[in-house]
């Protein structure tokens, strides 16, 4: 597993790095959709999670979620259009989950591409290390406690 600057990026997973999300594909044509590590470390404590209602479509680069924080109010921006077919529940009773259990019970939204070739724009865990080193470096962030 990839860790920069003490953040942990399973190589199992896909990435948004430019948005901090992570994605599992699910084997039946989903993706479950979280908060990297170094998202939850930049934002902080989680207070409040909202995502937008399964059934709804949502555009590349468009909102599937806010996320609040003590210090951070925001989108969590989806890579592709896709079609949102659950949503964690028990994230929103819950933010906290999303620092705990980052990349697992901390999970946000399960989605359906619009198009199968979508996720090729996703960096996988294997060779994510150098582009979050960059991000981090450019972001001004230290990492993760």
């Amino acid at each position: 597993m990839p860790v920069v600057r003490g953040c942990n990026l399973p190589d199992d997973l896909l990435y948004d790095v430019d948005n901090n999300l992570w994605y599992r594909p699910n084997g039946d044509g989903t993706y479950t959709v979280g908060m990297t590590m170094i998202a939850t470390g930049m934002a902080g404590q989680l207070v409040a999670f909202t995502a937008k209602k399964a059934g709804k479509t949502v555009n590349a680069g468009k909102s599937c979620a806010t996320i609040e924080s003590g210090k951070w109010v925001g989108p969590a921006k989806i890579a592709f259009d896709a079609e949102i077919v659950a949503v964690n529940d028990t994230l929103s009773e819950n933010p906290k989950l999303a620092n705990s259990d980052t990349y697992g019970e901390g999970w946000m939204v399960k989605v359906k591409p619009s198009d199968d070739s979508a996720v090729a724009s996703l960096t996988p865990g294997t060779a994510v290390a150098g582009p979050y080193e960059a991000k981090m470096a450019a972001d001004e962030f230290a990492g993760c406690a």
